[in-house]
């Protein structure tokens, strides 16, 4: 996992001049594009419990984001994703505590290791690019990513893709500026949309993983659950 990028994001909910706002900073339009997002994992949740979230991304190929540092607090997220299958597949024995199966790709693993689909759906994204005012010209852009999901939730996203931990401070720094400049309230802190889409359409799994989920990735006004729910 050494050689893995990792992911420092804040999400966020968009207003209505967002887009706007983010032409007034000088941010270009990358593309406009829809996709299907397909999550797999054990009938018990196991990854997700486990801050593991296995994906396959129409026309992208599978991605498995595995928990950053630990004790990370506020209203970001930092993740290492795995794109490569092989390192996929390794991290999802280790974390299944499974024996290490042989050099398939994901899809020759999923029957042995009981992973399944929990959830599918279609985002329509608008991807933006911004340099920040004074940045050095090598720096790289940060990303914003703006999704309406099928099942009617919207979600922003500034992003910024780090090689070493020594640069997640810096990145950070530039993530909460560029938040504010959108508007967007220091505390706020916005779940993604698998996160939704669980708490809706399946509430009792959405409710066992609010036990272990950390507060940044829960919906706001949630409360624990209560002790009944096993």
């Amino acid at each position: 996992m050494t050689q893995a990028l990792i992911e420092v994001e804040r999400k966020f909910v968009p207003g209505p001049d967002t887009e706007d706002r983010l032409q007034e900073l000088g941010g270009t339009l990358e593309h406009r594009v829809t996709f299907r997002d397909s999550y797999y994992d054990t009938p018990e949740l196991s990854l997700m419990r486990a801050d593991h979230w296995l994906r396959q991304r129409e026309g992208s190929g599978w991605e498995l984001k595995c928990p950053g540092r630990p004790g990370v607090s506020g209203p970001h997220t930092e993740y290492v994703e795995l794109i490569v299958e092989s390192a996929i597949v390794a991290q999802l024995c280790e974390v299944l505590g499974t024996e290490v199966l042989g050099a398939g790709g994901v899809a020759a693993v999923l029957g042995p290791l009981k992973l399944q689909e929990v959830a599918s759906f279609v985002t329509k994204r608008s991807a933006w690019k911004l340099v920040l005012s004074g940045a050095e010209e090598e720096e790289p852009p940060l990303r914003v990513d703006l999704d309406t999901a099928d099942f009617g939730y919207t979600v922003g996203e500034v992003e910024a893709l780090v090689h070493e931990e020594a640069e997640i401070p810096a990145a950070l720094e530039k993530i909460h500026s560029l938040s504010s400049m959108l508007g967007v309230p220091v505390q706020e802190k916005a779940p993604a949309k698998l996160i939704v889409y669980l708490q809706r359409f399946r509430p009792q799994d959405y409710q066992h993983l609010l036990e272990v989920l950390s507060p940044s990735k829960k919906p706001q006004g949630t409360k624990a659950p209560d002790s009944s729910l096993g």
